[in-house]
């Protein structure tokens, strides 16, 4: 068996028709007619060591194993061997959290060449181990979720933790059950129940159970699928899956957009499937952290000058379910410059800082998002310029929560919160509307603005940790509504 290494760069022809064969446990003899077929026929097998064991002898092609990392050598490996009637093994169906995908981004990069044969890529499936569990358990497909841990850190799984529901985890290794069930611990599920299903369809198929809180079994085959029946212990704390996660959700040092304010922000914001946020001055994370658990496809960048905070913003993220998200560890706006195009963009303090909001802006394609929020009266007069400059919606949000005063309940205020929403215009013909800018410049940054001081049912900034007894200096941009 040879194992292969460095990629070699992308050929300017395109390769002929590259065939992916899925196969599971059952090894050969599950398998369909035409997948043999091509096993048989295949110059090249490429898969993985256990995956090839499973091929007979008639199976003559020369067979080689994937290389780590894996996604920078596909390239290469194509180029070398597409002619060869190269035949890529994946384990059950490749277009499930599979090679299939990665193989597919790949031959679009190729140059398009009017002779190559169509389809480039022909994929032969297999069942794969979630249609296999679901046919054990009795779980409708369509009503179950599915987390892969494959490549993945475990705090993903968080996301999909809700009282009631059903989740298949598909496992890493022989390890993931038992991270899995401290996983639940750790987030209150300790009495969900756990199943352990390997070698699913093989002749050496088991199952083990028990629940989260009492998991004690040791590691057992690498090839498993993690079935779980989501229970919350009584009194811990509930996540939705709407934007307002509890403030109580977020380890914070009062930098932090209250949940209120946060819904509101993220109902502005308006994220989609695929969209990039950039949050600038993370605080806390709240926004990211809420933009990404609005859809599994979401992405986020947030970018904190404040190593401590930073630090609590990837804590957080890995808390609620949401460990892709990019911490940036700068000052904007020059901690901005190359990070990828933006969908939206929310700032969350320091707008005064000279050139943020204009590199924001600038930043954005035609039909991008930016939401500024504030609570001070020098970013207000900013954000009030560009409204007149640039249009969108300019709004105050005010929230008042009912406190005890003395015998009686009354109101108290929070600090008012201004925000300004803008969306930038798409050039004409474009097919979409938005406000015209004027076309003036934009105009200077208001100097001086300070730390915002403490209010109650809002923020509550504090010193930065080179300096913790000493104010923070009168030009320095802060996180206004964290």
């Amino acid at each position: 068996m040879t194992s292969l290494a460095s990629p070699s760069p992308l050929p300017s022809p395109v390769p002929p028709v590259l065939t992916v064969v899925g196969i599971g446990a059952d090894g050969w003899d599950g398998l369909a007619p035409a997948s043999r077929d091509a096993l048989r026929s295949a110059g090249v097998l490429l898969g993985g060591a256990r995956q090839l064991d499973l091929l007979p002898p008639e199976c003559a092609g020369e067979r080689l194993t994937w290389p780590s990392p894996l996604r920078p050598a596909v390239p290469g490996l194509i180029a070398a061997h597409a002619g060869r009637g190269l035949t890529v093994l994946a384990s059950g169906d490749p277009m499930f959290h599979g090679i299939g995908r990665t193989l597919t981004e790949v031959l679009a990069a190729f140059p398009d060449d009017p002779a190559a044969p169509c389809p480039r890529l022909r994929v032969l499936p297999h069942p794969s181990s979630v249609a296999y569990a679901c046919a054990r358990l009795g779980w409708p497909v369509a009503d179950t979720e599915v987390v892969s841990l494959v490549g993945r850190p475990v705090a993903g799984l968080a996301r999909a933790l809700h009282h009631g529901r059903r989740v298949l985890v598909l496992s890493s290794g022989a390890d993931t059950p038992a991270r899995i069930a401290e996983a639940l611990r750790e987030r209150g599920f300790g009495p969900s129940r756990m199943r352990v299903l390997e070698q699913l369809g093989g002749p050496a198929e088991a199952q083990a159970d028990g629940t989260a809180a009492t998991w004690a079994r040791p590691p057992g085959d690498p090839l498993n699928v993690v079935a779980v029946e989501c229970v919350r212990e009584p009194g811990a704390l509930r996540l939705p899956v709407v934007p307002g996660l509890p403030d109580d959700a977020y380890d914070h040092d009062g930098q932090l957009t209250k949940r209120h304010v946060r819904a509101a922000t993220l109902s502005a914001l308006a994220p989609e499937p695929g969209e990039l946020l950039w949050d600038v001055g993370g605080g806390s994370g709240s926004l990211a952290i809420e933009w990404l658990r609005s859809h599994p496809a979401c992405r986020a960048v947030t970018v904190e000058r404040n190593a401590v905070r930073a630090a609590r913003i990837a804590r957080n993220a890995d808390t609620l379910g949401v460990p892709a998200l990019r911490v940036v560890r700068g000052a904007a706006p020059d901690a901005l410059a190359g990070l990828p195009v933006p969908d939206a963009v929310f700032i969350g303090g320091g707008l005064t800082t000279p050139g943020l909001l204009d590199a924001c802006w600038a930043a954005l394609p035609p039909g991008g998002r930016l939401v500024a929020n504030t609570v001070t009266l020098e970013s207000e007069a900013l954000l009030t310029e560009w409204y007149r400059r640039h249009g969108g919606d300019l709004v105050r949000l005010a929230v008042a929560h009912a406190t005890p005063v003395g015998g009686f309940t009354g109101w108290r205020q929070a600090m008012p919160v201004t925000q300004w929403v803008g969306v930038k215009p798409v050039p004409t013909g474009g097919g979409a509307s938005a406000p015209e800018p004027s076309g003036e410049a934009a105009g200077p940054a208001v100097p001086g603005e300070a730390d915002v001081p403490a209010v109650p049912g809002e923020t509550t900034p504090v010193p930065t940790p080179s300096s913790p007894a000493a104010p923070t200096s009168p030009t320095s941009p802060t996180n206004e509504e964290r």
